[in-house]
């Protein structure tokens, strides 16, 4: 290999490492995405699910860090506020099993049994077609939905 192709190989390298650590560093943390749904849940308790509503899907409502959205559902299964795809609202969802889990059937029990807790699931990662890892935190509040955030692991 010639001295100009390897100074161009390793270029290449170094860009490629470098854009995947920038990638990571926008991917948000297991421990953010608790954070955030504890502020979600402080939001629907002290303004109400309406104001509340409008502020996660707000760009800068503060609702939108990284990865994180927040996303809101009832005990049925009826999505509720979706900051990031607002079609689902007003979707039952409680059968959804498109990765081999039923995430939202589990977020349910997590928020009756308990009030709040991780939920484990698998989900697409953003910008590609591959299935991984992620997890939710899901609270309920005052007016007795949950909201949950999640973030891949």
């Amino acid at each position: 290999m010639t001295k100009k192709r390897f100074i161009s190989a390793l270029a290449t390298a170094l860009l490629g490492a470098s854009m995947t650590v920038a990638m990571a560093s926008d991917m948000a943390t297991p421990d953010e995405a608790k954070a955030m749904s504890q502020k979600a849940q402080a939001a629907v308790n002290e303004m109400g699910s309406e104001k509340a509503f409008v502020a996660f899907a707000a760009d800068d409502g503060g609702f939108k860090e990284k990865d994180l959205y927040v996303f809101c559902m009832d005990m049925d299964g009826v999505m509720l506020s979706h900051a990031m795809k607002p079609e689902l609202v007003g979707k039952n969802l409680l059968d959804f099993n498109k990765y081999g889990d039923e995430l939202f059937k589990n977020m349910i029990a997590v928020a009756k049994a308990s009030g709040e807790g991780w939920v484990d699931y698998k989900w697409p990662y953003p910008g590609s077609d591959e299935i991984r890892e992620k997890t939710s935190y899901v609270l309920t509040n005052n007016e007795g939905f949950f909201c949950g955030v999640g973030a891949y692991k």
